[in-house]
């Protein structure tokens, strides 16, 4: 204690003890909510009564939170009243598909604080770009709407605590956009997990094998009369618009993305730690990797297109994650590109592509996994988890209904603790070295450079303030 003051202490004592309160509130569901469906509706709204939802971010990834939602209107009674976006040349091709879908036409807004302002609007969906996820989120939550946020649910680690925080002051329900938390495959496999199917459990894998192509250069240029340019920045640092770093290239720049190892990678480390039943940070990252394959002069990337990191948990058991851009093998009998494998003492489980097969030993023949029946005619697995009731967007809808944080297969505590994992391990690969980090009050170990990193300056008036 010889290296914190007195008032430091006290605040993260605090701290910890509202962290670890927030795992408590997470306990139970640590298979993503398996098993619950909300099949009495409860206070915050009807079973029959409109939920009125807004997408954010509807380009891309917004393409499928808007198929999400049609698809809820018949069953759940659930309408998309806005779409917003700050490039409005994506309005008329989505007020189609959704006018084709459900018949209703949604009104249109660039700026998302009028979105927030509309006191019919239930919910928020955002698929946004990650540095737009925890403020998008913040700004619903104060504003009393539920929240359906994609992956990673943060930009930073500060970001992700800040979520947490507004998520309770506010009393409404976030749900984080690690889709795999509804698979009843993958709900499947690791039961078995958790249930010693391979024994004891020690390291998890994670596989993020996307060979990705340049995507060139350009000159600085003025930003399209489509794009409201500022408000797409939003928090990150003022810089003249570049096409380059746009659409879906964001992903590759430090001020808006995560690269590789955070935008794909997410989904895997979540199912990495949820196997390893780990509901609470590393003790240790390191990271490193490098830019290679393509000539840096004919790209504008930031980010690494080849990382590896490992993380331990503070019993020992390791996390691994491989990103690997350029061409490459894949691994398993599987044959994965993404997915997972879980090594244990009695063996290990693949995981990947809709299916998962286990194991024994150094048996060559899996004894357990999708549609596996072994010599005696009797499959080794199987179905234990029964019906998963809805999908990742249905299963938000049922969480608002019900009032209840629990039913969330993913909320927004657990994204953010999957979401930690590719920020801490980015941090180490840019101060290239390997890096201590204490969980209980999301800090490093005596290092104010590596702290630094895990929040940003924010563009006024853009900003996430530490009281939310």
């Amino acid at each position: 204690m010889t290296l914190i003051n007195n008032l430091e202490y006290h605040q993260m004592t605090k701290r910890r003890e509202f962290i670890k309160k927030s795992m408590i509130g997470t306990a139970g569901i640590a298979i993503g909510g398996m098993g619950l469906s909300a099949k009495s509706y409860g206070s915050v709204m009807g079973a029959n009564e409109r939920i009125n939802v807004a997408i954010a971010g509807i380009r891309g990834r917004g393409g499928a939170h808007i198929s999400g939602f049609c698809g809820l209107k018949k069953n759940q009674n659930v309408v998309i009243k806005t779409l917003c976006d700050v490039d409005e040349q994506f309005f008329a091709k989505r007020i189609k598909s959704i006018q084709e879908s459900t018949g209703d036409t949604p009104t249109t807004e660039w700026d998302m604080r009028k979105v927030l302002d509309d006191k019919d609007i239930d919910a928020v969906s955002l698929a946004t770009p990650n540095h737009w996820h925890a403020l998008g989120t913040i700004w619903a939550c104060q504003a009393g709407k539920h929240v359906f946020v994609e992956k990673p649910s943060s930009h930073n680690v500060f970001e992700g605590r800040k979520m947490i925080e507004a998520a309770r002051k506010y009393d409404v329900r976030v749900q984080v956009g690690f889709q795999s938390r509804s698979s009843k495959t993958i709900i499947e496999a690791v039961k078995f997990l958790h249930d010693g199917g391979i024994g004891d459990i020690y390291m998890a894998r994670g596989l993020c094998l996307k060979p990705r192509d340049s995507f060139g250069i350009a000159r600085d240029s003025e930003p399209p009369a489509t794009l409201h340019y500022d408000e797409w920045l939003g928090p990150a640092p003022w810089r003249p618009y570049n096409e380059k770093r746009l659409h879906y290239n964001w992903h590759w720049f430090w001020d808006t993305g995560n690269g590789d190892t955070g935008n794909q990678g997410p989904h895997q480390f979540d199912i990495a730690r949820w196997g390893l039943n780990k509901n609470e940070h590393p003790v240790s990252v390191s990271s490193s990797g490098g830019f290679f394959g393509i000539d840096p002069d004919d790209c504008a990337q930031e980010t690494p297109n080849t990382q590896c990191s490992v993380f331990k948990y503070a019993d020992g058991k390791i996390i691994e994650f491989e990103t690997r851009g350029r061409y490459t093998n894949a691994e398993a009998s599987l044959g994965l590109t993404v997915g997972n494998i879980f090594y244990g003492s009695e063996g290990y489980l693949e995981l990947g592509g809709g299916q998962w097969k286990a194991f024994r030993q150094r048996e060559n023949e899996p004894f357990a996994g999708t549609g596996v029946v072994p010599s005696g005619g009797r499959q080794a697995a199987p179905d234990t988890v029964g019906d998963v009731p809805s999908d990742h967007f249905g299963n938000f809808i049922e969480a608002i209904r019900e009032g209840n944080d629990r039913l969330l297969r993913c909320n927004v505590i657990e994204g953010h603790y999957s979401s930690s994992l590719p920020q801490l391990a980015n941090i180490s690969y840019r101060l290239e070295r390997g890096l201590k980090f204490m969980g209980d009050y999301e800090k490093f170990a005596n290092d104010p450079e590596a702290d630094a990193m895990l929040t940003r300056k924010y563009r006024y008036p853009y900003v996430i303030s530490d009281v939310v």
